[in-house]
Parts: structure tokens; sequence; C-alpha cells
């Protein structure tokens, strides 16, 4: 890996935002209870991350206390940053994980400068907060300590239900800042999800959580994504997944196509021919070459089928693609076409609206969070 056989003190400029020394990794470390995986603990520079703003992302700023991910989803966009640690894109990612230990610490201290102006920061957009690695290492509930206490608004995107064991300090936290949560759900039949998404809990557990989060006082959005042509994309598999996140308390859904970057498209096309041969001719047609987005024609038949079921179940959703960056971001601002009596996302019910930040973005194209 890229961190050994450098020189101490050596700027690394391909490293991971924060990783730029290598001389900051403490030890690698295997355990009984998380067979198959090693964990890379890392003392990291710096913990915020400013999104470019060529980025597709309809936000500024993330912080990300773990890179690789142990949910392995055969699709997840972010599988190629792992290279940039020499590792690769497939088994290396869901299984060398990189946890950055003082990365609270280091959030803090970035949080008291003075030119810090308490824009929204986003948790969950490139590997997840709530992997089982937060299981051992517990970053989670500092960094929303450091946030919260600096006054700083922020949203989560997670598919753990670990989740739940933060929600009375999530509740607290909502009491000062904007607090938003999103669970992300693509896949609901419990045979293809735990070959799509082994490490994943299953769709019912985490709609479990939805209800948690719910009954607590958040306005919780559901991440429809990706659906996948073929094999989540039908009515009745729609209508099921809509109907089930309505009864789990969810207000909303974000839904979207699937993506197949680079890294990602290569490790997914594997699972294809192993797991559905039979759909790999499609799956070319409709991502051929490069491109890493399903045809234009898809996306508005997705929609066209999406969207009348959304109705049905009195659900409020929209697709992915509505929310270009410069546009309010789901869970970070309000919905454009909210009324204006409709309960704050993340305020907590009797303890009235809390204080909002809207995000500053810059123009560019549709979000790809997945």
């Amino acid at each position: 890996m890229r961190w050994q056989g450098q020189q101490l003190g050596v700027d690394d400029v391909a490293a991971l935002p924060g990783m730029e020394r290598m001389d900051g990794l403490v030890r690698s470390v295997t355990t009984p209870e998380f067979a198959g995986m090693t964990f890379h603990e890392v003392l990291c520079k710096s913990a915020l991350n400013r999104v470019p703003g060529a980025s597709a992302m309809p936000f500024d700023w993330t912080v990300n206390p773990y890179r690789g991910c142990s949910h392995a989803c055969a699709y997840c966009f972010a599988r190629k940053t792992h290279e940039y640690l020499d590792l690769d894109a497939g088994r290396d990612f869901d299984s060398q994980i990189v946890v950055k230990v003082n990365v609270a610490e280091v959030l803090r201290g970035e949080l008291r400068r003075g030119s810090w102006t308490r824009e929204p920061v986003m948790l969950g957009t490139n590997t997840d907060p709530y992997q089982r690695a937060e299981g051992r290492y517990r970053l989670m509930p500092d960094i929303v300590g450091a946030l919260t206490e600096s006054g700083t608004p922020f949203s989560i995107l997670t598919k753990g239900t670990l989740l739940r064991r933060d929600l009375p300090l999530l509740t607290d936290a909502a009491r000062s800042v904007r607090v938003s949560l999103a669970m992300s759900i693509a896949v609901f039949d419990d045979a293809l999800q735990h070959a799509l998404e082994p490490g994943t809990p299953s769709a019912q557990a985490r709609l479990d959580t939805v209800r948690a989060a719910a009954d607590a006082g958040f306005r919780v959005t559901v991440f429809l994504m990706p659906v996948l042509p073929h094999l989540t994309d039908s009515v009745a598999a729609i209508d099921d997944a809509l109907r089930r996140i309505r009864e789990a308390g969810a207000a909303r859904v974000v839904y979207g196509a699937l993506h197949l970057r680079p890294g990602a498209k290569q490790w997914f096309f594997s699972w294809l021919e192993r797991e559905r041969p039979d759909l790999v001719s499609s799956y070319r047609g409709l991502y051929p070459g490069v491109a890493a987005t399903a045809p234009k024609a898809y996306r508005s038949w997705l929609s066209k089928r999406v969207r009348p079921l959304l109705r049905m179940h009195r659900l409020d959703g929209y697709d992915e693609a509505d929310h270009p960056r410069g546009a309010p971001a789901p869970g970070l601002a309000d919905r454009r076409d909210a009324a204006a009596s409709a309960p704050e996302p993340g305020a907590l019910r009797g303890l009235g609206p809390v204080r909002q930040t809207r995000p500053r973005v810059a123009p560019g194209s549709e979000p790809t969070l997945f």
C-alpha cells in the first residue's frame, strides 16, 4: 500500500483528503469479530472535505471518518477511491477499511477557525459512517458533538442500523442545529439484497430504523437508490418498496437509476456475469463503453413509473436529477414546493423549529450519490 515505503513527513499529493502524509498510519488491526477484514488506523490531517465546484454533489462540505466500506455493495460508486491507496476497487474496498481515529479532534479544530461560516456538512456521501466498523470505533458521537457545539447544521445518509444507537444524541443536537437523517434502501427482496449488498442490514432492519428515527421526531428521507434495471424497476417491486417505506413513517423518497462509475462498473459487471449472466447484454446496451449513467430515455421512463406510485402512497418524492447543484439539496434545505406550514425536516415535535442555514452551492450538474 502507498503508505508503506514512504519517507516520513513527505506529502503524497495523490492520497485521499486528510491522508496525504503516510506517516499517519498508527497500526493495522485484525480481530475475530470482524473476520476477513483489516482496519488501518490512521491520524488524519483534515476532517472537513471541500467538495470541488465542478462536482455533481449538491453540497459543499463532507466528513468521511472511514475509507472503504464493509457493506460491500456491488454497485458502490466510491470503489475507485481505494485505488489512490494502491488497493483495489473490488475485494479490498470491502475488507481493507481505513479508520481516521482522530477525525473528531481534527474536526473540532477546523470548526473553531474564524473562517468557518457554519455551512451544512454531509456525512455518508462517500462511504457509510455507520458501517460495522463504527460499532468498534465509535467515531460518530464525537463528530456529532463537534458539529453541534459549533452550530453547524448537518445531514446523515446511511444504510446502517447502528444509527439507532445515536438517536438520543441526534435528538439533543436537533435542539440546537438543523439535523437531517436519510436511510438508503435500494433492494427490498431479501435474496437479491444479500447477493448485491452482502454486508448491509436487511431492508426490514433499515425500515425499523426509519421508524425509530421518525418516532424520535425526525422527518426521515429514504433514498430508493439505485433503482437497478431489470432487477428492481418493476411496478410490483417499486410499489412494494414505497408501501413499506410509507408504513415505516418516512416523509419522502429520493429515487434514481443506477450509476456505474469506473471501478464500480467493472465490479458490478463481474457480479452480473456471476449471478445474472442473462442480463449482461442488456446492461451493456444501457451502459455502453465508459457510460456511467443510464440513458435519458430510461430515466424518463423510470420517473413516469415511480411518480404515480409516490402519489398513490402519499409520499413526497422526486428524482435525484431534480436537485442539480445550486438547488436545495434533500436533507439540507426545504423542498422548493414545500408548504409553509409543513414541519421542518430535522425539527422535533414539541421543540419548535431548529435554526436554518441554507447551503452555499455553485452551479454544476446533477447529484450522484450512488
